[in-house]
Order: structure tokens, then C-alpha cells, then sequence
């Protein structure tokens, strides 16, 4: 199984309100990591990381091998092109 096989991106508005603010609100606050989301409050450091998402800056990735979710920067990705990111429906223009 290749590293694109075994990894999973999960669009991050296609996750209910609550289970993104859950995923990330245990990113900021993982022990043992250094996310670099320290110096402002649970509050800035969740809305900065929804920043990222929205911007296609950081991606919710899965993997299949450990069975966890992670957000890592999208240039960390393999294979991954920021350029595909896609606007959200609430994103789209209206025709």
C-alpha cells in the first residue's frame, strides 16, 4: 500500500460542526506535539486552524495504517496540490 493509499483527506466542511470543533480542538491541545498553537487562547488557536482549513493551507488527513485523524500542512501532504482545494458551497458565486 503506498503512503497515498494509506492516507485519506477528509474535507473538512463535509464534517458537522461538532466533529470538526471536537478534531480540532484536540489538535491544539495534543500533549507530546509541538502544533505550534500555544501562544494564544483554545478560541484563537481553533479559529486560526479553521483559517487554515478554509484557506487549503492545512488538510484533516486520515490514516488508514494507525486508524487516527491528524491536520497537517498542506505542503506535508504527498501528492496533494494546493490548487485543488475547492470553495465549499457556501464559497461558491451564484450564476
Amino acid at each position: 500500500m503506498s503512503d497515498r493509499e494509506e492516507m485519506l483527506l477528509i474535507p473538512h466542511r463535509q464534517l458537522s460542526p461538532e466533529a470538526l470543533s471536537g478534531l480540532i480542538e484536540e489538535f491544539v491541545t495534543r500533549d507530546g506535539t509541538d502544533s505550534g498553537y500555544t501562544q494564544g487562547s483554545l478560541a484563537e488557536n481553533v479559529a486560526m486552524v479553521v483559517r487554515q482549513l478554509d484557506a487549503g493551507q492545512a488538510l484533516i488527513v486520515y490514516d488508514n495504517r494507525t486508524q487516527t485523524c491528524n491536520i497537517k500542512p498542506s505542503d506535508t501532504v504527498p501528492g496533494h496540490d494546493r490548487r485543488q482545494v475547492r470553495p465549499g458551497p457556501s464559497e461558491k458565486e451564484e450564476s
